[in-house]
């Protein structure tokens, strides 16, 4: 086995941990059983997720034992940590269905074999479902003391503002449950998750020791920003980037890790890449002798997004950013992948019928402020329509032209590109 909490701390993934030592012994002393949890409160998992999922993945290629834990039950009440109000409820039928979503999504990262160290996937609503109020009462409440509680940051800055629930309250007591239930099942004997989940998890490591007077451990990964301050995983528009290819397609995915800041290339390398130490070392130098080339950004691109949908829809984002700047044959690419790359660029509506003239498409799309630019730069002979050169100031686009019946890729000058659509009402 390798020294994972080693490797942990060279890439920056150890932000708290009980007691370093004693779980650097227990980890070497034979395959640990660790869990993190997911909650459904969407219908997909996005990219901070994607951080816990990658850190299971990591423990058990060191040899040791992963739980994924889908929030059946803590999905129906929402964790209030890092929420500045309560959060709306979603009816079961809906969290049923994004469990299930969720699963399947943790379920690809990891390996089910069935040695010592083959994964296993649960859901909290097992345990938590056939509970009677009484027996949660009895059993976990009365070992949780409410001034220990209301000291909680996340109580006690949401009490001195928007007001907490008794659902949101209780949600440390369901966690920490979880943990319990864990140990006593699977021998499970830590819990990760993201920094902002240290009292929750911490909670469940003393549940443990009241109850069971056994000892367990915890450990939260750092929250990801980007270096301008930013959220991380997050449009300029403050769009999330999912897991689901349906909510953030494959091309988009593979473009956020193309476009990623030199002053983050390295920090999300040692978070998302599973290279070896020594070829990541040598990615951000070679980035570093030739920062143009984007040589980091584009192995580390090429690599999350294989590992999250797959090589053969990398391969389409590929040829679809080479396609869209001259390089590969627009035709060759599928509708779906089409779309979701003009989807990323500026782009002008049209009515079906007979296409406006050229000039008039790229002030339309944005790439030209006005239609009179536009036309200065047909004559400069910088503007492009499907990766062919514009000739005329009063060119217009033949129904031919239309990829797919109904896109046409503009483009100004080498890098500037838009789109246009043909919409039919």
């Amino acid at each position: 086995m390798t020294d994972i909490l080693d490797d942990l701390a060279w890439r920056d993934q150890i932000a708290q941990s009980t007691d370093l030592d004693e779980l650097r012994a227990l980890l070497a002393a034979g395959p640990v059983t660790l869990y993190c949890g997911f909650d459904p409160t969407a219908p997909s998992l996005h990219l901070g997720n994607l951080i816990q999922i990658l850190t299971l993945r990591r423990f058990q290629q060191a040899g040791h034992r992963p739980l994924g834990l889908v929030g059946g039950a803590t999905g129906l009440i929402g964790d209030p940590s890092g929420k500045s109000a309560e959060r709306v409820l979603n009816s079961e039928e809906t969290v049923a269905a994004w469990v299930e979503r969720i699963r399947g999504q943790v379920s690809r990262f990891l390996d089910f074999n069935d040695g010592p160290t083959g994964a296993t996937m649960v859901s909290n609503l097992d345990w938590t479902g056939p509970m009677t109020a009484i027996e949660f009462l009895r059993d976990i409440g009365k070992h949780f003391p409410v001034n220990r509680m209301l000291a909680r940051d996340t109580v006690r800055n949401r009490l001195d503002t928007t007001g907490m629930s008794y659902t949101e309250f209780s949600y440390v007591l369901l966690q920490s449950m979880d943990y319990l239930e864990l140990y006593r099942r699977y021998g499970c004997r830590l819990q990760t998750g993201g920094s902002d989940q240290w009292g929750n998890l911490t909670a469940g490591v003393d549940l443990i020791r009241r109850v069971e007077g056994a000892s367990a451990h915890a450990l939260t990964t750092p929250l990801l920003t980007k270096a301008d301050g930013t959220k991380f995983g997050k449009t300029a528009g403050g769009e999330t980037y999912w897991l689901d290819p349906e909510m953030t397609s494959p091309y988009a995915f593979f473009q956020f890790w193309i476009n990623a800041d030199d002053r983050d290339v390295e920090k999300l390398l040692k978070v998302f890449s599973f290279r070896p130490r020594e070829e990541i070392e040598d990615l951000l130098k070679q980035s570093q002798e030739r920062p143009a080339a984007r040589i980091a950004q584009r192995a580390l691109a090429e690599e999350v997004t294989t590992l999250v949908h797959g090589a053969d829809e990398t391969a389409r984002a590929i040829a679809a950013a080479r396609a869209l700047f001259g390089q590969g044959e627009l035709r060759e690419l599928d509708e779906r992948t089409l779309r979701a790359a003009l989807a990323e660029v500026p782009r002008a509506e049209v009515a079906p019928g007979e296409l406006p003239p050229v000039a008039d498409l790229l002030a339309a799309s944005g790439l030209c402020k006005s239609k009179s630019e536009a036309r200065r730069t047909i004559q400069q002979g910088g503007a492009y329509v499907n990766n062919a050169k514009v000739e005329s100031e009063d060119a217009v686009p033949a129904a031919e032209d239309l990829l797919h019946g109904r896109f046409l890729v503009l483009r100004r000058g080498k890098r500037n590109i838009g789109g246009v659509e043909v919409v039919r009402s």
